[in-house]
């Protein structure tokens, strides 16, 4: 089985615990007014490769990654489930922690036995949670939020270790309503081991030129880092909330 890889990162810090080996999955139906992958967009480009090629690539840098393992990111890995599964699985059979970086959109609630092949194998999702409202997510992204929250309470149920993320965007996710409303839904998440709130960057306007491509957000500053830190308090004042509501039901 060969998969379409965009690319690889050898160190990555940033992308689970540790110090980590970084796959970058080529295709996602997303179409993120923040992306800094635009390049990852389509599907079948990028490098064929093969479940061996990219363990033997982590092995190479094995002896630098012994607190860390293997993250599949993109993209969006779960567009393919069956060469994801297949190298999380052998990862896992040779004691590689295994990270999925995913949006989730692609879970469908009624028939998912594909990613049910890829969880068995997943040590830690890592899930973005772009906004609450299905409307204002689908303006963000292209797509409604109904099947990452319901991703999200698959993982709750499947007792996987969950990161949440959150980008915070000027004038886009960071009212305070919504963002105490993300703290409540997070309040639910028995397996939630960490919550990322991140500045909005728009670093990635070079690559969009360098494609050709309209930047969507040209005109949004890059958000102060102690404005995410704010976010991030009111996040957490929704998620005490929830979970005070929760323990009174």
């Amino acid at each position: 089985m060969k998969g379409y890889i965009h690319s690889t990162e050898s160190f990555g810090t940033v992308d689970g615990p540790g110090v980590r080996f970084v796959v970058f999955f080529q295709g996602c139906p997303m179409r993120c007014g923040y992306c800094h992958n635009p390049d990852t967009w389509e599907y079948n480009k990028g490098s064929e490769r093969t479940v061996e090629e990219l363990l033997a690539e982590y092995e190479s840098y094995k002896e630098f990654l012994k607190s860390g393992g293997i993250t599949a990111t993109g993209g969006e890995p779960l567009s393919q489930p069956e060469f994801l599964a297949e190298l999380f699985s052998k990862a896992k059979a040779q004691g590689i922690h295994t990270c999925l970086d995913t949006s989730g959109v692609t879970f469908n609630p009624d028939s998912h036995k594909k990613i049910d092949a890829v969880i068995d194998s997943t040590d830690l999702v890592m899930l973005d949670i772009k906004h609450m409202d299905s409307d204002e997510h689908r303006k963000l992204t292209g797509h409604g939020n109904e099947n990452i929250l319901a991703f999200a309470r698959y993982l709750r149920e499947r007792k996987i270790p969950l990161w949440v993320r959150r980008v915070v965007v000027p004038g886009i996710t960071d009212d305070e309503d919504e963002l105490f409303r993300l703290g409540e839904f997070i309040s639910e998440l028995s397996n939630l081991k960490a919550l990322d709130v991140l500045p909005y960057h728009d670093m990635g306007k070079v690559k969009y030129e360098s494609l050709g491509l309209e930047y969507p957000l040209a005109d949004v500053p890059p958000l102060p880092k102690e404005k995410a830190v704010a976010a991030r308090e009111i996040i957490m004042k929704g998620i005490k909330a929830g979970l005070r509501k929760n323990r009174n039901v």
